[in-house]
């Protein structure tokens, strides 16, 4: 994931609410898998990219994990979508010990649906952002050409959080 990438789901995550956050972590979910993807097709002419695919995997995994341990199971259809992730982990960890690409795109294909899905609720669900004092970030053209630089403003020691 580029540093552009992370610059953007980390400014999402500030204003997202509950459901967007979901939606949020499919889309990282779906990058990593291409990141991996990218590195797999990469790793058989240069063989550095055989750490890349390996940390992309492990990325993926995280996100996979935060969406296990997010779900209440009390409540539908909680408990279908946790026999979901736990078959993508599956589909991971085999990708992974085999270094296929095949497993990761039968997750792709169980994901994108859901992250569809998702984003459609997440219209319609009019909760506030989870974080109520996020740290402000300024964007704007600066001297260089065709340039944006983001400026954050000094919000205290409590941001994102309340003491």
């Amino acid at each position: 994931m580029k540093k552009e990438d992370k610059q953007q789901f980390t400014r999402r995550i500030t204003q997202a609410n509950p459901t967007e956050l979901v939606v949020i972590l499919y889309e990282m979910l779906l990058c990593y898998l291409e990141d991996a993807n990218t590195a797999l097709a990469e790793s058989e002419t240069d063989s550095r990219e055989a750490g890349s695919f390996h940390e992309a995997v492990r990325n993926a995994r995280g996100c996979l994990n935060e969406l296990l341990y997010s779900l209440d199971l009390n409540y539908e259809p909680a408990p279908t979508l946790q026999r979901l992730y736990l078959f993508c982990l599956r589909r991971l960890a085999r990708g992974e010990q085999r270094c296929d690409a095949g497993p990761l795109e039968e997750i792709k294909r169980v994901i994108a649906p859901l992250s569809d899905a998702y984003r459609k609720i997440s219209d319609q669900n009019s909760a506030g952002p989870v974080m109520e004092n996020p740290q402000t970030v300024y964007a704007g053209l600066t001297y260089g050409r065709n340039t944006l630089t983001e400026n954050l403003a000094d919000q205290g020691l409590n941001r994102g959080i309340l003491a």
